[in-house]
């Protein structure tokens, strides 16, 4: 089949960007893929309300809302067949490159208030309340994480009392929002891992993140040395992003703060059992919340406070847990082929 030739708007947050990058790994199952990736980034004298207002003005016009607001010269892009974004900062870009092109567009995430489904052709949502729109399509939240290339198994092993892991995955994010981690529970935390580790004999790869602090790192590290608790740690300080499928490919089970959405998707992607671990100061918007309870309804995971961690209750969890059999890139492959057929 002929390429398909997208245009990539990115912002510069991982848990947006890797929505985009789950979707464009699914096109590719479907046809060739050459991606443009333009980094978006919104000049901070240009305000949100205005940007709103102009996009859906009469007197619109795209180019010079890319130059003023992002400097992006909409005569230097290039020919596409598509335009694929997500995170809020890049909504307006994806609609003036869509209407300057003329081209389909897809947006993974939540809508701006004042910016309707009709600006997309397709809106891909994780959220229940998005399901009777005609323009979204809810799903889990797209990965490029494909298991088969990790060599995951289709069926997993049930883990749990009577079954342990030798590998557990734990990955490490930080504050967010109205998530804030205490001290305390911090050191509970790897608390936990090391009392699993010899209550159990479980090693540990362990990931931290761009939000993680540095004492918790550090301590990590520390606790790094003892390689009968800890297999491999890896930094993000030093590694940086797109480490998370060596974890993956190796654990049999994953641990993962409850901060950070997409970590916990990418784990279910990936075929895992997944245990989230929350603090006692935490909420969830109410789309969020429904969000995780999709996935604690599906049994792709489970959750616990961080103050209830153990290994009984762990155990308890983890035998709860059916991990996907499908390979999540082919079914939402699949589904973007049915909604937009005439790209295929």
């Amino acid at each position: 089949m002929t390429t398909l030739k997208v245009i990539f708007l990115a912002d510069t947050r991982p848990g947006h960007y890797h929505l985009a990058e789950g979707v464009i790994a699914a096109l590719a199952r479907l046809r060739p893929v050459e991606v443009t990736r333009i980094l978006v980034h919104r000049r901070w004298i240009v305000p949100t309300r205005w940007l709103r207002r102009r996009i859906n003005a009469n007197s619109f016009y795209p180019p010079r809302m890319l130059r003023m607001a992002y400097r992006i010269e909409a005569e230097a892009l290039p020919k596409a067949d598509l335009v694929v974004s997500a995170g809020g900062e890049t909504q307006m870009p994806n609609i003036c490159v869509t209407r300057f092109l003329g081209t389909p567009n897809i947006f993974c995430g939540s809508l701006l208030r004042g910016l309707g489904p009709e600006n997309f052709s397709l809106v891909i949502s994780s959220y229940d309340r998005d399901a009777g729109s005609p323009r979204h399509m809810v799903v889990l939240k797209p990965s490029s994480i494909d298991p088969e290339a990790l060599g995951r198994p289709a069926t997993v092993p049930r883990y749990g009392p009577d079954h342990h892991p030798r590998l557990a995955g734990l990955l490490i994010g930080g504050n967010a929002g109205p998530f804030r981690y205490r001290r305390g529970e911090w050191e509970r935390l790897l608390d936990f891992a090391r009392g699993l580790s010899k209550a159990w004999g479980t090693r540990w790869l362990v990931s931290t993140s761009r939000r993680t602090p540095d004492f918790v790192a550090d301590r990590v590290a520390e606790l790094a040395k003892n390689e009968s608790v800890i297999a491999h740690f890896i930094d993000y300080r030093t590694a940086g992003p797109g480490t998370l499928p060596d974890v993956f490919r190796k654990a049999e089970v994953i641990v993962c703060t409850e901060d950070s959405s997409t970590m916990v998707s990418e784990a279910v992607s990936a075929r895992l059992p997944v245990v989230g671990v929350a603090p006692k100061a935490h909420r969830f918007t109410d789309e969020e919340s429904a969000y995780r309870e999709f996935l604690v309804r599906n049994n792709w995971c489970r959750v616990l406070p961080i103050a209830a961690l153990k290994p009984e209750t762990f155990a308890a969890a983890v035998a709860e847990i059916e991990p996907i059999k499908e390979n999540p890139l082919d079914a939402l492959a699949a589904r973007l082929k049915e909604r937009l057929p005439a790209l295929f």
